[in-house]
């Protein structure tokens, strides 16, 4: 069988745009090539071996899967961890993000100033934030401890305690709403006004609107801040490194901090090449567990849903 060329069946002139096309983004693809898909294979191979990086990697076949599900407590830990802090930061990430939206949707006097007071937080530094956020939730002297102590109230022990560490990054990651506040901002000025006008001329009340207008139109957006809430909660890493290390007790031992300690800390880098290559699973699992599960609750302008 001759391969068909999918330059053959072009005019010259198209055959020549095309291959001025490929030229000028083959400085993106050689670049992925090289340091996307490159590194993706390289740690896929290495997952497979036993590598301390100062010797030649030795192949042990799946002797690092095994060690993470049945011999390393600390892979379900860290595991643990990381999925009850994307249980509660999820969820109230979304709420309070589309409750703000809300809010600045209204057309009020300095709304443009409130929208950038939201949204600023979220493209602060995350080394920046989480050195802000170790002084807000020092025991002794923090901003929280002494706002709850001029209430008469003792405040918590929050980065230094078992309990509180993990309410602490929950709290914290609140202060990047203003990201997602954005997108739903979009998608609010998106829903067409026709719907509440013929939606009040019904009789229809501000809460009746929001229930039957507003979040099935908004649908589409809040499983889009869903999805990429789910991936950034997995990732988590940097605050933590920065402000606990995964301590105490390693009750904030977050599954990349685990990750990374295991390939920069303890030098192993094919059991760390693993545990990228277990996360890349898990996300993508739950991503498309995320997305099957849409057809129950996303709604499209225009798309027929069966009953």
């Amino acid at each position: 069988m001759i391969s068909r060329s999918p330059f053959m069946g072009m005019s010259r002139a198209r055959r020549r745009e095309a291959l001025f096309a490929y030229l000028f983004i083959s400085p993106w693809l050689l670049g992925f090539i090289i340091w996307e898909v490159g590194p993706m294979i390289a740690s896929l191979v290495l997952s497979l071996t036993k590598y301390n990086i100062t010797s030649p990697p030795i192949f042990v076949g799946l002797a690092n899967y095994k060690r993470a599900f049945t011999e390393d407590p600390l892979f379900w830990h860290s595991l643990k961890v990381t999925a009850t802090y994307a249980a509660f930061a999820i969820p109230l990430g979304l709420i309070l993000g589309f409750t703000v939206a809300l809010l600045l949707n209204f057309d009020i006097p300095g709304v443009s100033i409130w929208r950038t007071v939201y949204y600023l937080p979220s493209v602060i530094s995350g080394v920046a934030v989480a050195i802000l956020w170790q002084f807000i939730f020092q025991p002794q002297f923090g901003i929280l401890n002494t706002l709850l102590k001029m209430m008469g109230l003792k405040g918590p022990e929050w980065l230094y305690s078992t309990t509180w560490v993990l309410p602490a990054f929950i709290i914290m990651s609140l202060w990047g709403i203003g990201g997602g506040m954005v997108i739903y901002l979009a998608g609010l000025q998106g829903i067409p006004t026709a719907l509440y006008e013929s939606a009040q001329i019904d009789g229809a009340n501000w809460w009746q609107q929001l229930w039957k207008i507003t979040l099935p139109m908004m649908t589409p957006t809040i499983f889009f801040n869903l999805v990429m809430g789910l991936i950034g909660t997995f990732q988590i890493f940097t605050s933590a490194y920065v402000m606990t290390q995964g301590g105490p007790m390693y009750a904030s031992l977050f599954y990349n901090l685990y990750l990374y300690n295991n390939a920069f800390v303890f030098f192993e880098m094919g059991y760390a090449s693993m545990l990228a290559w277990a996360l890349l699973a898990i996300i993508l699992i739950l991503t498309l567990l995320t997305i099957k599960s849409s057809a129950a609750w996303v709604y499209y302008e225009g798309e027929l849903r069966r009953r």
